[in-house]
């Protein structure tokens, strides 16, 4: 299988990177130079509101607007301030471990590595107005919500992840092997990492050499001790550390053996790929190729049309089927079609069939799109047991590749799969597009019968006023035309029972649903009027 990577920057607006196994799209990533972009970086900021009622403190990091930081992501040493705490935490850790209850907690470990107990104070026991913490952006803010916080802080490295109060070294859950598994500890206990601080092997560091481990450990913890300098030195509210641009972020967290060529169509772009590459993954840096043809990159390898495709409502799968896709506030709603698709003449083999094409086709599609939240899968309906939980395996299946943590239900009575995924930032369909002024994101406009039928109903409010001799509406072309040819009658007995004028006149350039309605009285003067 040919994989390959392009980065696309030759817009300075703008930074594409795109992972393409034998010319198919797989994985997309699009960022925007005018939009800010805060997750993973972090701040030292400060507590400017508490909300008892939602255990939820709101955080100022210098950036304009306040972040979100809920008791669940407040870490366990700032609660130490909390009177009692402390004396509880020994009491507890004298207790037998059947019944500790910070042993179970400490177990309770979830997907980011890191264990939240249990038990916690309330949040306005923890923190005050005013005072200062270290955080990190977990999640970019949507619409009007600010960006989401967490004082569980992660540095990212190639190999490994640094956690500073983890306080162990773990295994990323995505290495299944248990002889890697002890291999890796066993190689992570040789390099001695500083005590009181964690560390995850990442995926990326399953078959690496200890050496290659004990590289990536001391550029993190260079970058650690940076961070300690300047949190303890710098006044609140300000940023402690930044996240790499996207080309690094990318290399890092994407880039493995099994990707043959990485194309970069702008120079200064790729020497800062080939300086990254030279110092983390110095074997591969001959993968690195600039890309100096005139056509564009993406056009050149086919890619433009895929990305036109991704944020079309319907997508077509092999056979005839299709899915379609609609995007709402709280949850994506994904519909399975069999359309033409056909099978022998066995109704049961035919969805089984179609739902398993389906299912690795939803998998892509929502990586591509970064869907995150909740997502519901409406599968053809399946009568067999198997038949369900093969759709279910296959969905599993196809969707391992994908960085983002997803959980994944099994198949509902009525035939649905529900997931959940990661939301990190906006979808790439709410990043490239806005919402339309006309419909307001509903996707519809009133028809010209309604729009005509509203007009009317205003006439009619208007022609009761007694000041009121004349009128005149300005709409667009479509509803004048069915005013003029279905209401002609209609107009003329409002114009004879209230006595007035009816002006109506086609305005250009408005859209479906504008109306406009002056009115005036015998001298020409205008009276406002609103009939809605």
């Amino acid at each position: 299988m040919k994989q390959e990577m392009l980065i696309n920057v030759r817009q300075p607006e703008e930074c594409r990177i795109a992972v393409i196994e034998n010319s198919q799209l797989e994985e997309l990533y699009v960022e925007r130079t005018a939009h800010d972009n805060y997750a993973g970086n972090i701040y030292k900021g400060v507590v400017v509101n508490l909300e008892p009622s939602i255990q939820a403190v709101f955080v100022d990091f210098g950036v304009g607007r306040n972040g979100f930081l809920h008791i669940s992501d407040v870490e366990p040493c700032y609660f130490r301030q909390v009177p009692g705490w402390v004396e509880r935490e020994q009491r507890e850790s004298a207790l037998p471990e059947n019944q500790n209850a910070n042993h179970v907690a400490r177990a309770n470990f979830h997907d980011d590595g890191y264990s939240r107990p249990r038990n916690k104070p309330p949040i306005q026991d923890i923190f005050r107005r005013g005072d200062e913490v270290l955080v990190q952006v977990i999640k970019e803010g949507l619409g009007n919500k600010g960006p989401t916080l967490s004082t569980y802080i992660s540095i990212p490295g190639r190999y490994l992840v640094l956690m500073p109060s983890l306080g162990r070294v773990g295994i990323s859950r995505k290495i299944d092997d248990e002889l890697v598994r002890r291999r890796l500890k066993e190689m992570m206990r040789e390099l001695k990492p500083p005590k009181g601080l964690g560390f995850i092997v990442r995926t990326a560091g399953a078959d690496r050499t200890q050496k290659e481990l004990s590289r990536d450990l001391a550029y993190l913890m260079r970058l650690w001790k940076v961070i300690v300098r300047r949190a303890k030195n710098m006044p609140a509210p300000i940023d402690i550390y930044e996240e790499s641009d996207m080309i690094i972020r990318t290399i890092r967290d994407i880039f493995s053996s099994e990707i043959d060529t990485i194309y970069v169509d702008e120079e200064s772009a790729y020497e800062r790929a080939k300086e990254f590459l030279q110092f983390v993954m110095p074997r591969y840096t001959e993968r690195l190729q600039l890309y100096a043809g005139k056509e564009p990159i993406f056009h050149k390898f086919g890619m433009d049309k895929e990305i036109a495709k991704i944020n079309h409502r319907r997508v077509p799968l092999r056979g005839g089927g299709s899915l379609v896709i609609d995007q709402t506030e709280a949850l994506v709603a994904i519909d399975v079609n069999s359309g033409s698709f056909r099978t022998e003449d066995n109704a049961e083999e035919t969805a089984y069939q179609m739902n398993l094409i389906a299912a690795k086709e939803i998998a892509r599609q929502i990586r591509l799109r970064d869907l995150g939240g909740v997502i519901v899968n409406d599968f053809i309906d399946m009568k067999k047991d198997i038949h369900r939980r093969g759709v279910e395996r296959t969905l599993r299946d196809a969707i391992r590749r994908d960085r983002a943590r997803t959980k994944i239900l099994k198949t509902s009575p009525f035939g649905l799969i529900e997931m959940t995924r990661q939301r990190v930032r906006p979808s790439l369909k709410r990043s490239v597009y806005q919402e339309c002024p006309c419909c307001h994101g509903g996707g519809v406009v009133k028809s010209p019968e309604s729009m005509a039928l509203e007009v009317f109903r205003g006439l009619v409010l208007a022609s009761q006023q007694p000041n009121i001799v004349k009128i005149r509406v300005n709409l667009a072309s479509e509803v004048v035309e069915y005013l003029n040819n279905k209401k002609r009658i209609e107009l003329a007995t409002i114009e004879k029972d209230g006595n007035v004028e009816i002006v109506i006149r086609t305005q250009i350039d408005v859209w479906p649903e504008h109306i406009e309605m002056e009115c005036f009285d015998a001298t020409n003067r205008n009276i406002p009027f609103n009939f809605n």
